[in-house]
């Protein structure tokens, strides 16, 4: 914790907690107030009630007890949470959450949130974004330090196993009698997460007893390639004549790159001008269609719309813009 706040280039005066009032935000929470104090920096407590449980009232008046032992500010910010198209409930309760911390923030002039994930969270995300077929960013996992919403949110127990957070919170129950909250929904095989950390885990455990240092440290090393890969793209496309706002590019300079990095810089050009990222089916096509045309790109008309924007050939130039 000590070391995250004091390798921020500028230290906030204020900085937040997202507390759950489980074990893992909970000891968050009490290991922030005594950095922040050595600090002299300010720390308020951000808790999101979802509605989503039975006992969800009940959680807000517990993370208001821990707040209350640790002489902290409390702020509470109520959510519904609605499942949207092609979204699942853990996504959608994610992004409500997100959501509800950048408000909270607003309001209290706050820039940076501390959240509580450790380093059995990472490898859990690393297993599931490879089930789902990431690319090499989404391999990265989480990050140290993410950006969001204008907000700074520090993830300081990347490489904190839970099980020293539960010991932390054992002693903090023993010597103050606060105890943290269960979430039911942690265990329910029923939701994605949980199935990985119920069924897969133990198999994993059992045959591989230091699996999840092990992921976790390839999350890393994931990063850091997603990091040069990044540089790459950015030269690459600094070279394709780009319009002044990012926009469009010369085809034909785009044609002397190699084929994996036509790729990867087609990537990076949706990605700064805000589209979604395609499939890889729809990734090929797209792919095979510029490839395709002419080098001053007048020989066909070019049109491929893509959730939300429209990739399009004029004039020798390729195009992105929201669509109409």
């Amino acid at each position: 914790m000590r070391r995250a706040l004091q390798a921020l280039p500028e230290r906030p005066p204020r900085i937040a907690v997202a507390l759950s009032g489980g074990a893992d935000s909970a000891m968050l929470a009490v290991h922030a107030a005594a950095v922040a104090r050595e600090l002299g920096m300010d720390l308020a407590l951000f808790h999101v009630h979802h509605g989503l449980q039975d006992a969800a009232d009940a959680w807000t008046q517990h993370a208001r007890a821990l707040a209350d032992l640790l002489a902290l500010p409390l702020s509470v910010a109520r959510v519904e949470v609605a499942q949207a198209a092609g979204k699942g409930i853990e996504a959608a309760a994610r992004d409500a959450r997100y959501a509800a911390l950048a408000q909270l923030a607003r309001e209290q002039g706050v820039t940076h949130i501390l959240l509580a994930h450790h380093r059995n969270d990472q490898a859990e995300t690393v297993l599931l974004r490879l089930l789902r077929g990431t690319g090499l960013a989404g391999m990265a996992a989480m990050a140290p330090l993410s950006r969001r919403d204008g907000l700074v949110y520090l993830r300081p127990w990347l490489d904190i196993g839970r099980e020293a957070i539960l010991q932390a919170a054992d002693a903090v129950a023993a010597a103050s009698g606060w105890s943290p909250v269960q979430d039911p929904t942690n265990t329910d095989p029923h939701y994605t997460r949980a199935a990985l950390r119920e069924l897969l885990a133990p198999v994993l455990d059992a045959r591989w007893p230091g699996w999840r240092a092990i992921v976790a440290r390839h999350a890393r090393h994931m990063g850091e390639a997603a990091e040069i890969l990044d540089e790459v793209a950015r030269d690459d496309f600094a070279a394709l004549d780009p319009s002044a706002d990012g926009a469009s590019f010369s085809l034909q300079a785009w044609r002397t790159l190699s084929s994996a990095r036509q790729a990867h810089v087609l990537r990076h050009w949706l990605e700064r001008n805000g589209a979604r990222m395609p499939t890889d089916a729809r990734m090929r096509d797209l792919l095979r269609q510029l490839r395709g045309l002419h080098s001053l790109g007048h020989d066909r008309q070019l049109r491929v719309e893509q959730a939300g924007h429209v990739i399009r050939c004029h004039r020798g130039r390729v195009w992105v813009e929201p669509r109409e």
